[in-house]
Protein backbone atom coordinates (compact mmCIF):
# COMPACT_ATOMS: atom_id res chain seq x y z
CA UNK A 1 0.00 0.00 0.00
CA UNK A 2 1.56 3.10 -0.81
CA UNK A 3 1.88 5.61 2.18
CA UNK A 4 1.36 8.46 0.51
CA UNK A 5 -2.35 7.52 0.30
CA UNK A 6 -2.04 7.13 4.37
CA UNK A 7 -2.99 10.26 5.77
CA UNK A 8 -2.00 8.73 9.19
CA UNK A 9 0.85 6.77 9.82
CA UNK A 10 -0.37 5.45 13.36
CA UNK A 11 -3.56 5.83 14.63
CA UNK A 12 -4.72 4.87 17.93
CA UNK A 13 -8.90 4.71 18.62
CA UNK A 14 -10.05 4.43 22.05
CA UNK A 15 -7.71 2.84 23.41
CA UNK A 16 -8.14 1.93 26.97
CA UNK A 17 -5.62 -0.71 29.57
CA UNK A 18 -6.30 -2.29 32.14
CA UNK A 19 -4.03 -4.08 35.05
CA UNK A 20 -6.97 -5.91 37.14
CA UNK A 21 -9.38 -2.70 37.92
CA UNK A 22 -6.76 0.01 37.71
CA UNK A 23 -7.52 1.44 34.48
CA UNK A 24 -3.77 2.92 33.38
CA UNK A 25 -5.31 4.19 30.16
CA UNK A 26 -8.96 5.10 29.18
CA UNK A 27 -10.13 6.35 25.98
CA UNK A 28 -7.48 7.67 24.15
CA UNK A 29 -7.15 8.42 20.70
CA UNK A 30 -4.69 9.81 18.59
CA UNK A 31 -4.10 10.31 15.08
CA UNK A 32 -0.20 11.00 13.67
CA UNK A 33 0.86 11.92 10.37
CA UNK A 34 3.22 10.60 8.06
CA UNK A 35 6.64 11.24 8.65
CA UNK A 36 5.97 13.06 11.70
CA UNK A 37 7.91 13.80 14.90
CA UNK A 38 5.58 13.17 18.21
CA UNK A 39 6.68 13.28 21.79
CA UNK A 40 5.11 11.79 24.47
CA UNK A 41 5.73 13.95 27.72
CA UNK A 42 4.66 13.91 31.15
CA UNK A 43 6.43 12.91 34.42
CA UNK A 44 6.95 9.42 36.10
CA UNK A 45 3.74 7.29 36.27
CA UNK A 46 1.29 9.51 33.37
CA UNK A 47 1.18 6.48 30.92
CA UNK A 48 3.74 7.46 27.89
CA UNK A 49 5.67 4.82 27.82
CA UNK A 50 3.20 2.35 29.06
CA UNK A 51 0.91 3.73 25.51
CA UNK A 52 4.23 3.39 23.88
CA UNK A 53 4.75 -0.22 24.76
CA UNK A 54 0.75 -0.62 23.60
CA UNK A 55 1.88 0.45 20.30
CA UNK A 56 4.82 -1.95 19.90
CA UNK A 57 3.12 -5.13 21.19
CA UNK A 58 4.33 -5.02 24.30
CA UNK A 59 1.59 -4.63 25.99
CA UNK A 60 -1.82 -6.34 25.34
CA UNK A 61 -4.80 -3.54 25.23
CA UNK A 62 -7.86 -3.98 26.99
CA UNK A 63 -9.78 -2.20 24.50
CA UNK A 64 -9.98 -0.16 21.09
CA UNK A 65 -7.78 -0.52 18.40
CA UNK A 66 -4.13 0.26 16.69
CA UNK A 67 -3.31 1.03 13.37
CA UNK A 68 0.06 1.01 11.33
CA UNK A 69 0.66 2.33 7.64
CA UNK A 70 -3.23 1.97 7.13
CA UNK A 71 -3.45 -1.87 8.96
CA UNK A 72 -5.27 -2.76 12.15
CA UNK A 73 -2.43 -4.43 13.91
CA UNK A 74 -3.95 -4.61 17.34
CA UNK A 75 -3.64 -8.32 17.80
CA UNK A 76 -0.37 -9.02 15.72
CA UNK A 77 2.94 -9.39 17.33
CA UNK A 78 5.77 -7.02 17.68
CA UNK A 79 8.00 -8.79 14.72
CA UNK A 80 4.60 -7.95 12.54
CA UNK A 81 3.72 -4.19 13.25
CA UNK A 82 6.36 -3.18 10.96
CA UNK A 83 8.19 -0.67 13.73
CA UNK A 84 11.67 -0.29 15.11
CA UNK A 85 11.86 0.22 18.94
CA UNK A 86 14.83 1.73 20.71
CA UNK A 87 14.85 1.75 24.68
CA UNK A 88 16.57 3.23 27.91
CA UNK A 89 18.95 0.64 28.21
CA UNK A 90 21.30 -0.46 25.34
CA UNK A 91 19.76 -3.89 25.18
CA UNK A 92 23.04 -5.05 23.34
CA UNK A 93 24.44 -8.20 23.21
CA UNK A 94 27.74 -8.10 24.88
CA UNK A 95 29.26 -11.08 23.37
CA UNK A 96 28.45 -9.98 19.60
CA UNK A 97 30.58 -7.04 17.78
CA UNK A 98 28.59 -3.64 16.54
CA UNK A 99 28.39 -5.41 13.29
CA UNK A 100 26.91 -9.17 14.77
CA UNK A 101 24.49 -6.74 16.95
CA UNK A 102 22.75 -5.14 13.58
CA UNK A 103 22.61 -8.23 11.41
CA UNK A 104 21.41 -10.43 14.64
CA UNK A 105 17.41 -9.59 14.06
CA UNK A 106 17.60 -9.58 10.23
CA UNK A 107 19.75 -12.96 10.09
CA UNK A 108 16.83 -14.38 12.01
CA UNK A 109 14.18 -12.72 9.41
CA UNK A 110 16.04 -14.57 6.87
CA UNK A 111 16.84 -11.47 5.36
CA UNK A 112 19.47 -12.23 2.59
CA UNK A 113 23.02 -11.83 3.82
CA UNK A 114 23.92 -9.22 0.37
CA UNK A 115 20.97 -7.50 1.74
CA UNK A 116 21.71 -7.77 5.66
CA UNK A 117 25.18 -6.16 4.37
CA UNK A 118 23.47 -3.07 2.44
CA UNK A 119 21.73 -2.24 5.40
CA UNK A 120 24.62 -2.66 8.14
CA UNK A 121 26.62 -0.05 5.63
CA UNK A 122 23.79 2.70 5.15
CA UNK A 123 22.73 2.49 9.09
CA UNK A 124 26.55 2.57 10.13
CA UNK A 125 26.67 5.80 7.34
CA UNK A 126 24.31 7.14 8.56
CA UNK A 127 24.61 7.14 12.11
CA UNK A 128 28.95 7.87 11.57
CA UNK A 129 29.31 4.20 13.57
CA UNK A 130 31.82 2.83 10.61
CA UNK A 131 34.74 2.72 12.65
CA UNK A 132 33.04 0.57 15.24
CA UNK A 133 31.52 -2.17 13.39
CA UNK A 134 33.97 -4.77 14.33
CA UNK A 135 34.02 -3.43 18.10
CA UNK A 136 31.93 -5.04 21.30
CA UNK A 137 29.89 -3.30 23.22
CA UNK A 138 32.17 -3.23 26.49
CA UNK A 139 34.47 -0.93 24.29
CA UNK A 140 32.11 1.69 23.15
CA UNK A 141 30.92 4.91 24.82
CA UNK A 142 27.53 5.55 26.40
CA UNK A 143 26.72 7.57 23.34
CA UNK A 144 28.42 4.93 21.21
CA UNK A 145 25.97 1.98 22.41
CA UNK A 146 22.99 4.31 21.74
CA UNK A 147 23.83 4.75 17.90
CA UNK A 148 24.17 1.42 17.45
CA UNK A 149 21.22 0.58 19.51
CA UNK A 150 19.60 3.34 17.54
CA UNK A 151 21.09 1.57 14.47
CA UNK A 152 19.58 -1.87 14.97
CA UNK A 153 16.39 -0.22 14.50
CA UNK A 154 17.00 1.81 11.98
CA UNK A 155 18.22 -1.81 9.79
CA UNK A 156 14.79 -2.92 9.98
CA UNK A 157 14.15 -0.54 7.25
CA UNK A 158 10.29 -0.46 8.80
CA UNK A 159 8.04 3.36 8.56
CA UNK A 160 7.66 3.90 12.31
CA UNK A 161 10.11 3.95 15.12
CA UNK A 162 9.59 4.30 17.99
CA UNK A 163 12.01 5.61 21.40
CA UNK A 164 11.64 4.96 25.13
CA UNK A 165 13.28 7.47 26.86
CA UNK A 166 16.38 6.62 24.70
CA UNK A 167 19.00 9.62 26.27
CA UNK A 168 18.26 9.26 29.96
CA UNK A 169 21.29 7.08 30.53
CA UNK A 170 23.62 9.62 29.21
CA UNK A 171 25.36 13.01 30.72
CA UNK A 172 24.00 15.94 29.93
CA UNK A 173 26.86 16.88 26.95
CA UNK A 174 25.82 13.75 25.62
CA UNK A 175 22.28 14.09 25.85
CA UNK A 176 22.70 17.79 23.47
CA UNK A 177 25.30 16.25 21.05
CA UNK A 178 22.91 12.42 20.41
CA UNK A 179 19.03 14.62 20.76
CA UNK A 180 20.93 17.00 17.72
CA UNK A 181 21.78 13.58 15.76
CA UNK A 182 18.52 12.32 16.25
CA UNK A 183 16.45 15.33 14.78
CA UNK A 184 19.12 15.45 11.64
CA UNK A 185 17.73 11.54 11.39
CA UNK A 186 14.79 12.21 11.48
CA UNK A 187 14.74 15.23 8.82
CA UNK A 188 17.41 12.91 6.84
CA UNK A 189 15.08 9.74 6.60
CA UNK A 190 11.10 11.20 6.90
CA UNK A 191 10.11 8.42 8.92
CA UNK A 192 7.05 8.68 11.39
CA UNK A 193 8.84 8.83 14.96
CA UNK A 194 7.50 8.71 18.26
CA UNK A 195 9.63 9.23 21.23
CA UNK A 196 8.71 9.32 25.42
CA UNK A 197 10.72 11.36 27.24
CA UNK A 198 9.94 13.24 30.58
CA UNK A 199 12.43 16.01 29.60
CA UNK A 200 10.56 18.96 28.09
CA UNK A 201 13.96 20.73 26.62
CA UNK A 202 13.86 17.54 24.17
CA UNK A 203 10.21 17.91 23.67
CA UNK A 204 10.70 21.23 22.60
CA UNK A 205 13.64 20.69 20.30
CA UNK A 206 12.82 17.53 18.39
CA UNK A 207 9.14 17.85 17.93
CA UNK A 208 6.41 18.27 15.37
CA UNK A 209 4.18 18.25 18.08
CA UNK A 210 3.72 17.16 21.37
CA UNK A 211 1.00 15.29 23.20
CA UNK A 212 1.35 16.30 27.24
CA UNK A 213 -0.03 13.58 29.43
CA UNK A 214 -1.45 13.10 32.51
CA UNK A 215 -3.12 10.33 34.88
CA UNK A 216 -3.16 8.34 31.37
CA UNK A 217 -4.63 10.88 29.34
CA UNK A 218 -3.55 13.58 26.78
CA UNK A 219 -3.66 17.18 28.26
CA UNK A 220 -2.52 19.00 25.09
CA UNK A 221 -1.73 17.72 22.09
CA UNK A 222 -0.29 20.55 19.67
CA UNK A 223 3.29 21.99 18.33
CA UNK A 224 5.94 23.11 20.44
CA UNK A 225 5.18 26.97 19.81
CA UNK A 226 1.61 26.94 20.42
CA UNK A 227 2.04 24.55 23.75
CA UNK A 228 4.46 26.94 25.27
CA UNK A 229 2.34 30.22 24.47
CA UNK A 230 -0.94 29.06 24.68
CA UNK A 231 -1.21 26.02 27.15
CA UNK A 232 -4.74 24.61 27.12
CA UNK A 233 -4.60 24.61 31.42
CA UNK A 234 -2.90 24.93 34.06
CA UNK A 235 -1.24 21.96 34.47
CA UNK A 236 0.57 22.40 30.97
CA UNK A 237 1.03 25.79 31.76
CA UNK A 238 3.35 24.49 35.14
CA UNK A 239 4.70 21.47 33.26
CA UNK A 240 6.09 23.53 30.55
CA UNK A 241 9.18 26.26 30.52
CA UNK A 242 11.81 25.97 33.17
CA UNK A 243 11.53 27.98 35.60
CA UNK A 244 7.57 27.50 35.32
CA UNK A 245 4.71 30.04 34.53
CA UNK A 246 4.31 32.72 37.76
CA UNK A 247 0.76 32.65 38.70
CA UNK A 248 -1.29 34.71 40.14
CA UNK A 249 -4.63 34.59 41.44
CA UNK A 250 -7.24 37.45 40.75
CA UNK A 251 -10.47 39.04 39.37
CA UNK A 252 -11.99 39.70 36.11
CA UNK A 253 -14.11 42.69 36.34
CA UNK A 254 -14.87 44.58 32.98
CA UNK A 255 -12.10 43.13 31.47
CA UNK A 256 -9.20 43.96 34.04
CA UNK A 257 -7.53 41.47 36.02
CA UNK A 258 -7.30 42.35 39.87
CA UNK A 259 -5.47 41.17 42.42
CA UNK A 260 -3.70 42.39 45.49
CA UNK A 261 -0.16 42.51 44.03
CA UNK A 262 -1.20 44.95 40.86
CA UNK A 263 -4.49 44.93 37.94
CA UNK A 264 -3.44 44.41 34.71
CA UNK A 265 -5.78 45.79 31.79
CA UNK A 266 -6.33 42.48 29.18
CA UNK A 267 -7.72 44.46 26.23
CA UNK A 268 -4.93 43.80 24.30
CA UNK A 269 -5.69 39.87 25.35
CA UNK A 270 -7.24 37.26 22.64
CA UNK A 271 -9.96 35.26 25.48
CA UNK A 272 -11.26 31.82 23.43
CA UNK A 273 -14.29 32.31 25.51
CA UNK A 274 -15.98 35.71 27.06
CA UNK A 275 -15.27 35.74 30.70
CA UNK A 276 -18.10 36.77 33.40
CA UNK A 277 -17.20 39.76 35.36
CA UNK A 278 -16.22 38.67 38.58
CA UNK A 279 -15.37 35.62 37.25
CA UNK A 280 -12.22 33.98 39.80
CA UNK A 281 -9.21 33.57 37.18
CA UNK A 282 -5.39 32.55 37.52
CA UNK A 283 -3.04 34.87 35.60
CA UNK A 284 -0.07 33.26 33.89
CA UNK A 285 3.41 35.27 33.38
CA UNK A 286 6.39 33.63 32.00
CA UNK A 287 9.66 34.79 33.82
CA UNK A 288 10.72 36.00 30.19
CA UNK A 289 7.39 37.47 29.06
CA UNK A 290 8.44 40.07 32.02
CA UNK A 291 10.10 43.15 30.75
CA UNK A 292 12.81 44.69 32.81
CA UNK A 293 15.31 47.94 32.67
CA UNK A 294 15.06 49.77 29.75
CA UNK A 295 12.16 47.81 28.28
CA UNK A 296 9.96 48.14 31.43
CA UNK A 297 9.12 51.09 29.54
CA UNK A 298 7.93 49.69 26.39
CA UNK A 299 5.29 47.56 28.09
CA UNK A 300 1.73 48.53 28.53
CA UNK A 301 1.82 48.82 31.92
CA UNK A 302 4.48 48.76 34.63
CA UNK A 303 5.12 47.78 38.32
CA UNK A 304 8.19 47.73 40.68
CA UNK A 305 9.25 45.10 42.77
CA UNK A 306 11.66 44.43 45.15
CA UNK A 307 14.70 42.05 44.21
CA UNK A 308 14.75 38.75 46.79
CA UNK A 309 17.67 36.63 45.02
CA UNK A 310 19.16 36.81 42.06
CA UNK A 311 20.70 33.63 40.35
CA UNK A 312 23.58 34.52 37.09
CA UNK A 313 23.09 31.54 34.62
CA UNK A 314 25.51 33.11 32.15
CA UNK A 315 23.57 33.67 29.07
CA UNK A 316 20.41 35.01 31.51
CA UNK A 317 19.82 35.57 34.76
CA UNK A 318 16.91 34.48 37.20
CA UNK A 319 15.75 37.20 39.56
CA UNK A 320 13.55 36.17 42.41
CA UNK A 321 11.10 39.68 43.29
CA UNK A 322 8.02 40.11 44.85
CA UNK A 323 5.16 42.90 44.73
CA UNK A 324 2.54 43.48 47.46
CA UNK A 325 3.57 40.04 48.92
CA UNK A 326 3.79 38.41 45.34
CA UNK A 327 6.43 36.36 44.39
CA UNK A 328 7.66 36.83 41.01
CA UNK A 329 10.19 34.85 38.60
CA UNK A 330 11.74 37.59 35.91
CA UNK A 331 14.39 36.41 33.45
CA UNK A 332 16.58 39.24 32.43
CA UNK A 333 19.57 39.23 30.50
CA UNK A 334 22.69 37.64 31.63
CA UNK A 335 24.90 40.99 31.89
CA UNK A 336 22.33 42.57 34.00
CA UNK A 337 23.57 44.12 37.10
CA UNK A 338 21.56 43.81 39.42
CA UNK A 339 21.44 42.61 43.70
CA UNK A 340 19.21 41.20 46.28
CA UNK A 341 17.33 44.45 48.03
CA UNK A 342 16.90 46.68 45.14
CA UNK A 343 13.88 47.90 43.33
CA UNK A 344 12.87 46.86 40.06
CA UNK A 345 10.67 48.18 37.42
CA UNK A 346 9.07 45.55 35.57
CA UNK A 347 7.13 45.64 32.30
CA UNK A 348 3.89 43.46 32.10
CA UNK A 349 3.14 42.49 28.31
CA UNK A 350 -0.94 41.69 28.57
CA UNK A 351 -1.12 39.87 25.18
CA UNK A 352 1.60 37.29 26.29
CA UNK A 353 -0.19 36.32 29.68
CA UNK A 354 -2.26 33.11 29.84
CA UNK A 355 -6.17 33.44 31.66
CA UNK A 356 -7.35 30.20 33.18
CA UNK A 357 -10.50 29.93 35.03
CA UNK A 358 -9.68 29.12 38.64
CA UNK A 359 -11.93 26.32 39.38
CA UNK A 360 -11.89 24.51 35.83
CA UNK A 361 -7.84 24.98 35.46
CA UNK A 362 -9.07 25.52 31.67
CA UNK A 363 -7.40 28.47 29.42
CA UNK A 364 -9.80 31.68 29.04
Amino acid sequence: MDKQNIPYSVQIKALGLKFGEHKVLEDLNLDIHQGEFLVLLGSSGCGKSTLLNCIAGLLEISEGQLWIQGKNVTWLEPSERGIGMVFQSYALYPQMTVRGNLSFGLKNAKVPPAEIKKRIERAAEILQIQALLERKPAALSGGQRQRVAIGRALVRDVDVFLFDEPLSNLDAKLRTDLRVEIKRLHQQLQNTMIYVTHDQIEAMTLADRIAIMRGGKIMQLAAPAEIYNRPKNLYVADFIGSPSMNFIEGELQNGVFHSPAFTLNLQDYAFITSPSSGQKVVLGLRPEHILSGTQAATASQQITARIDLVEPMGSDTLVYAQVQGQKLRVRMDGQAQVTAGEMLSLGLQPERASVFDRSSEQRL
